[in-house]
Order: structure tokens, then sequence, then C-alpha cells
């Protein structure tokens, strides 16, 4: 891979623990998010008096490289101290000390503590949490403009406010924007509320990511909203399910005929459940009257063509899934090392992506590492 350009459309920033209480509105700093320290000694982030379950700090942060070392595996455990942090996570020069260090030309950048704020039931002090962090972010990415970019956190329950922040994004520079997987219940994306919303994004050119772990409050599923919902493990070998309906909810609705040049993606959920998700929505798109699906494509168009054109999916290290590239369709690949989480693949991606597209050719390798996302994200 040592000639190709390389774009990991899948990196993380790590929120400075100052980040909200020194930017945030004054109105709302009373409830921004914010570290506390535990007697225990690990650190952990609170939102409006509430702890943010999965933010223990070192876990989301500063594991990037342990699973590689020896008597780690599976035995791995987190020190969640802010001392742990991988500087790289909220310190622009030692991020791209990492990427060359991982031999990466460019990174894409969603969130760490915000993936789980999306949980945060109050629409306005999430307004604010959201706006405050993306003007942090922006600054972050202008360090190194052409090796760091942006996804900028958009919240979608009110459509119009959603869209002028997506607006302020763009204005900014960032790459594009973030939404909820799972809006609640009653408001699904096959709902003609979000017609601005895809409408802005496609003028914007902003391709809009859904993310692991994004889920609304009040969405029903894995948002925290179930007390007995508490089995990583399993949520995790299913967390494809989530991102499966809003992609389905997208395409059936005829979103991407609307607005043919809208991108949205799937973003850390690997990539070889597509191939079967494509099978299914196909053959139920044509097998089922038009009363089940009132909406037919024109020019016979199916489901399918419509993933294939405007959906991009990102992989880690799904090797199955690159073995089905022929049916997941090679132009919606892309891949990410997920940095710097402890699950990365830093600071050995290039000899991972070596392993895992041995059998690709090489215009298939070319698009798959940096093509695609480049194409997608105007970079």
């Amino acid at each position: 891979m040592s000639s190709y350009r390389i774009i990991s459309t899948d990196n993380h920033v790590f929120e400075p623990p100052d980040l909200w209480l020194s930017r945030i509105e004054p109105k709302y700093k009373d409830r921004a998010p914010r570290v506390v320290h535990h007697d225990d000694g690990s650190d952990w982030w609170y939102c409006d008096g509430k702890l943010i379950p999965g933010t223990g700090v070192g876990f989301g942060g500063s594991q990037t490289g342990e699973r590689f070392k020896e008597g780690r595996g599976a035995n791995l455990t987190f020190e969640d101290s802010i001392d742990n942090v991988r500087p790289g996570g909220y310190i622009p020069e030692e991020h791209v000390k990492d990427l060359d260090i991982d031999g990466i030309d460019a990174s894409i950048n969603y969130p760490t503590v915000g993936l789980q704020l999306f949980k945060e039931p109050d629409t306005e002090l999430l307004n604010s949490i959201f706006v405050t962090y993306n003007d942090w972010l922006a600054e972050f990415c202008s360090a190194a403009p052409s090796r760091i970019h942006g996804i900028g956190m958009i919240n979608v329950d009110n459509v119009q406010v959603g869209v002028k922040e997506m607006e302020r994004c763009a204005k900014m520079g960032l790459a594009g924007g973030m939404i909820t997987v799972r809006p609640p219940i009653g408001r699904k994306y096959n709902s003609p509320e979000y017609e601005p919303l895809w409408a802005a994004a496609q003028d914007l050119e902003m391709p809009l990511g859904l993310h692991l772990d994004t889920n609304r409050l009040g969405s029903g599923e894995a948002d925290g909203s179930d007390p007995t919902d508490q089995d990583p493990i399993n949520r995790g070998v299913n967390c494809d399910h989530y991102v499966r309906n809003a992609i389905a909810e997208i395409i059936l609705a005829g979103v991407f005929e609307r607005y043919p040049k809208l991108h949205v993606g799937a973003v850390e959920y690997e990539v070889s459940w597509a191939a079967h998700f494509l099978e299914r929505l196909d053959y139920l798109y044509t097998d089922r009257t038009a009363e089940l699906v009132p909406n037919r494509f024109k020019n016979g168009m199916l489901p399918s063509d419509f993933f294939h054109s405007n959906v991009f999916i990102g992989f880690q290290e799904d090797g199955l899934g690159i073995r089905l590239r022929d049916i997941i369709g090679v132009n919606s690949l892309t891949w990410g090392s997920d940095y710097p989480h402890h699950e990365s693949t830093f600071p050995r991606s290039r000899e991972i992506l070596e392993k895992i597209l041995a059998d690709c050719t090489e215009e298939e390798k070319v698009k798959i590492v940096s093509g695609n996302a480049a194409r997608i994200y105007k970079i």
C-alpha cells in the first residue's frame, strides 16, 4: 500500500475536559458536559448532572495501540484517567504526527464523547453543546487543513435549526455532518419533515454520516431509555440493525431519487451486512404489492441502485465484506482506522490493509483506501 494515498474516514478527536466549560454560552455552563474525577481514580464525563454511560475517559481515548502489545488482546483493561488520553486526540499537531506514524495521508474526524451526547433529552441544551463543539472542531482542523477534516454534529429534532447549523459548519470548512442514526419514535427518516435537511445537504455538498452509538433518546432502541438494555456484546454484534433501518427508510422513501447528489454513510458498522441487506431490499421491493411498498422508482431503478450511487459504508477490518465487494459495490466502500480508540488499527493500519485487500485489483485498492473518500468529501 506504500504507493497509495490513504484517507481514514473514521478517525476521532477526543474532546478536551474544559471544551464546553470554557466555551458554551453562559446560561448552559452549569449543565454543560464536564469530566468528574471519581474516588477510585477514574475520570468520567457528566452532562446536566448525570453520568454519560460509556464515557470513561481512558476507555474512549487512551488505549490506541495497546491491543497489539504482547499479552493484551482480550485481556485489555482500561485506565479511565484523563492523564492517559492520547494527545493526538485533542492536539492537532500531535494528530498529524500520528497520521505520519501510521502512514495515513488524511483523516475524517468524528467526536468521542459527542457520540453519546445524542442521548441528551433537552434539545435546546443539545443544540448549544453541538454549536460549541463544532466551533472547537473547526479550529482543530484549521491547524492542518490538508490533513485533518471534521464532521460537525447536527441535531435534527428541529430540522430548520439543524439545517442552519449545517450551513454554519460548511462555512467553517467542515467536511460533512453527522445526524442521529435513530430519531425518536414516530419521526423516522421516511418522514417529509426531513426534506429541507436532504435538500440542504445536497446543495452544500455535505455528506451525512450515521455513526455507531448515536441513537437519539426516545428512539426506543439502545438509546438509554431502557434500563434493562445493558448487554454491550449483544448490542455490538447486532449494531448494524439500526443503521440498516435508517438507510432502508431513506432509500424506500425516494430521497435519493429526489436528491441524486446527496451522500449518506454508515460509519463504524463494518460492511459485510450490506450484501444480505441489498438482496433483501431488492427482493421485497419487487415482490411486495404497491400497498406495502407504495413508492415506485422511475426508469426501473431498484433500491440497490440508489445504495450504490448514494450510500457509502466504512470498514476497519472486515475481510468478509471485502470478499463480498462485487455485491456491496466497490464505489461505496471506505476505510477508517478508528484512531485514537482502543480497537484502532493504529499504528499498523497499512500492514492490516495490505492483508485485507490482498485479492483486490489495483484500481479497487485505490478506490477503497482513498478514491471514494476523496470523491465523497471533496478533498
